[in-house]
């Protein structure tokens, strides 16, 4: 396989995304993109691209990817069937996170470079609008379920900003309070890890120097609710399809409703284990019916 390196070590996975479409799921790492069958676990292809591979992010009739390259100026729009792209997407200078909304007509795309959060369309690929100025390069973000809200992690923030996804504006800067932001050991980034519980009623947000997931609630002035201590430093959240769990990446599951810890991930050898790369897939009959995200979008209905 491609996504080893010459010396047989592994190379670092980027993103994890799943289509019901091609009962796929699809790992990418530095160079390459791994489409893997569900059912039989084999791989069906991988296939390196040039300038590498980010975060991406799987269109809801599951048949679109929109794949940033690993920090160039550009997307690649694939074809999830075959691994061919569609098209090329050019940004300002670092592609990175990506997110199609559920409504699958808009894909939004972080560049860490610069303080705005592109907006493409999907059915042109082209972007057609931004959001910003935020206060600095945009790292992990979610958006609520009608997309007209963005949340977003910025370089040297402890805390999170708010865009307004139809007029472009940024709404808010909230910063968490009664802690120091401090140095942290992985991305560079106070808080690198956002997401919504799925019924929208709260933002939780990484601290990586405290190894803290601080609470909100999701409302103007987004009151500071509460927080709870992780074994290790955050760099991402998601959270179960039902609401009812999170998952920070450091390997904790936590209980949304109570706020405890219920268990601790664990590999079959009873090592705790942690990953940012994180989706839950619903089964029926081994075949697989129901997908989460790795981004914490919000799923309120509307």
């Amino acid at each position: 396989m491609k996504g080893y390196h010459k010396d047989g070590t592994p190379s670092n996975v980027k993103g994890v995304a799943v289509s019901l479409a091609t009962n796929s799921i699809y790992v990418s790492t530095l160079e390459t993109l791994q489409r893997i069958d569900i059912t039989s676990e084999k791989v069906v292809w991988e296939i390196p691209f040039e300038g590498g591979c980010d975060r991406m992010s799987i269109s809801p009739d599951g048949k679109t990817m929109y794949l940033p390259s690993l920090e160039k100026d550009f997307w690649n729009v694939v074809d999830c069937a075959s691994g061919e792209i569609k098209s090329k997407i050019q940004v300002f200078t670092r592609a990175h996170n990506t997110i199609i909304g559920m409504s699958g007509t808009k894909a939004y795309l972080a560049d860490i470079g610069t303080p705005f959060l592109n907006i493409a369309d999907t059915k042109t690929h082209t972007l057609v609008s931004k959001v910003g100025p935020f206060g600095g390069g945009i790292r992990p973000f979610t958006v609520n379920s009608d997309e007209s809200l963005v949340f977003v992690n910025v370089n040297e923030l402890l805390g999170f900003e708010v865009g307004d996804l139809k007029t472009g504006e940024k709404l808010a800067r909230v910063t968490v309070e009664g802690w120091e932001k401090g140095p942290v050991r992985r991305h560079s980034c106070p808080s690198h890890g956002i997401g919504l519980t799925p019924d929208e009623k709260e933002i939780w947000v990484s601290d990586g120097h405290n190894m803290r997931m601080h609470i909100f609630e999701n409302k103007p002035p987004y009151k500071q609710l509460t927080t709870i201590p992780l074994q290790d430093m955050p760099g991402w959240v998601t959270f179960s399809l039902d609401g009812k769990y999170a998952y920070p990446s450091s390997g904790e599951v936590i209980d949304v409703k109570t706020r405890k810890i219920v268990t601790l991930l664990t590999d079959e050898d009873n090592n705790y284990v942690a990953s940012e790369k994180m989706v839950e897939i619903q089964f029926v009959d081994n075949k697989a019916v129901k997908i989460g995200d790795q981004f914490g979008l919000g799923r309120a209905p509307h």
